[in-house]
């Protein structure tokens, strides 16, 4: 039985070994033209042949993202731009573009996956590009699980099919938004969405012009443009089944703790499912570790039908949980661990460690100390190193976490 593919983002050099670091297999990634994130930190050259060289060396591949609808003056120098990818050593392109595709096609040897960009929502348009040369179809988010079923069904094995598992979805047709473009001349099909679709909606009456009105939707009425985020990690087993070779997560513009968290708990769902297929069951951890990253309230998209997809309560990101910082390194001897700072924490706060293949476990930082060996109250400077002692054996790169707004009344003075 061929395992299928866990695929997260890499929004950035450090997050792709993250991600690789937490279970990914592959992983995709943006460069510098034609890709839609413009503002995450897209790989240059340089950080683009490193993140290849890493993956490589841990048997994962890495993607080249090409999925922005272009335009004439975005062809300019296309050619030339992914041989140079290629001679990098990219394992492949994500391409919606028939103009793009042309090119990658006539200029390298790179297999070609075909974006959901591309709005695949029939098997029939799927055989049109694999008779093109395309080997992998990455489906329309609007397709139920049914539907998948049927292109497996009917497309030849070698035909590789991905489908989204977790993330934001777009309030649009597979993503081909205007609604960023229209309100404030982001193009979101050039990778600058504004995320228009998530803003607070009011609706004002022209006689009544300070008089805001919520917009939502109950048993009388609509509520617009505010997507929940998918989560199908209690579903994995029926993904699975559909026949699908490569689950994808979304989040290229998201941070380093997300990457870790998702990549880390479907890696773990995806395993237990191929120890033992006739008896999986869902560990409830793997989504209470999810409801600690920052989301919107989760859903199954349209997998299931199309219901439930939005939110009606609120347009707002939950996050109950924030990195603190990442060890660097720990002296077994005196279980010292030396910590790079992300977010504030107090001496004598209580923390959890994340780490790839390891359960989840909490430690409480004592004795504080800044680089100068000084006793510290707080690490409150960003990217700050320090050290603490923890009885339990951290290691290097271990996320260390904190739910936020906990109370350590050792930090509270009364007066």
């Amino acid at each position: 039985m061929n395992k299928v593919e866990l695929l997260a983002p890499a929004g950035s050099l450090e997050k792709l070994k993250v991600a690789i670091d937490f279970g990914a297999d592959a992983v995709y990634v943006g460069g510098p033209r034609l890709n839609l994130r413009v503002f995450a930190d897209n790989f240059d050259f340089e950080e683009l042949k490193e993140g290849v060289e890493y993956a490589h060396a841990r048997n994962a591949k890495v993607y080249l993202v090409l999925n922005a609808i272009p335009r004439n003056f975005d062809m300019k120098g296309l050619p030339e731009y992914v041989k140079k990818c290629e001679s990098i050593g990219v394992d492949g392109v994500i391409a919606a573009d028939p103009g793009v595709i042309a090119i990658v096609r006539q200029n390298t040897n790179l297999e070609i996956h075909l974006s959901t960009q591309a709005n695949v929502m029939n098997y029939e348009t799927a055989k049109f590009w694999y008779d093109y040369g395309l080997r992998r179809i990455i489906l329309a988010r609007e397709l139920k699980l049914k539907e998948v079923q049927e292109f497996r069904k009917n497309l030849p094995d070698d035909c590789e099919i991905e489908v989204f598992v977790h993330g934001a979805m777009c309030m649009a047709y597979s993503g081909r938004c205007l609604i960023s473009n229209y309100m404030t001349s982001r193009d979101s099909n050039k990778g600058a969405c504004s995320q228009a679709c998530r803003y607070k909606y009011y609706l004002v009456e022209e006689t009544r012009p300070n008089e805001y009105y919520p917009v939502f939707e109950d048993e009388d009425g609509t509520f617009i443009m505010n997507s929940k985020d998918l989560c199908m990690i209690e579903h994995i087993d029926d993904v699975i089944k559909s026949g699908v070779s490569s689950l994808k997560i979304e989040g290229r513009m998201k941070s380093m703790f997300y990457v870790a968290m998702v990549v880390k708990m479907y890696r773990e769902a995806i395993d237990s499912y191929y120890e033992d297929p006739e008896n999986f069951k869902v560990n409830p951890e793997w989504k209470r570790n999810l409801e600690k990253i920052s989301h919107r309230r989760y859903s199954t998209g349209f997998f299931y039908g199309n219901n439930g997809e939005q939110s009606y309560e609120s347009s707002t990101y939950v996050r109950e949980y924030e990195i603190i910082g990442i060890v660097k390194s720990y002296d077994k001897e005196n279980k010292i661990a030396t910590i790079e700072q992300r977010n504030r924490v107090f001496d004598g706060d209580v923390v959890e460690i994340i780490r790839p293949k390891s359960q989840i476990f909490e430690v409480k930082l004592t004795n504080l100390k800044n680089d100068k060996g000084q006793s510290i109250e707080k690490a409150n400077h960003a990217q700050m190193i320090f050290t603490d002692e923890v009885n339990k054996e951290l290691r290097e790169n271990d996320f260390i976490i904190m739910k936020k707004n906990e109370i350590n009344f050792n930090r509270v003075t009364f007066s």
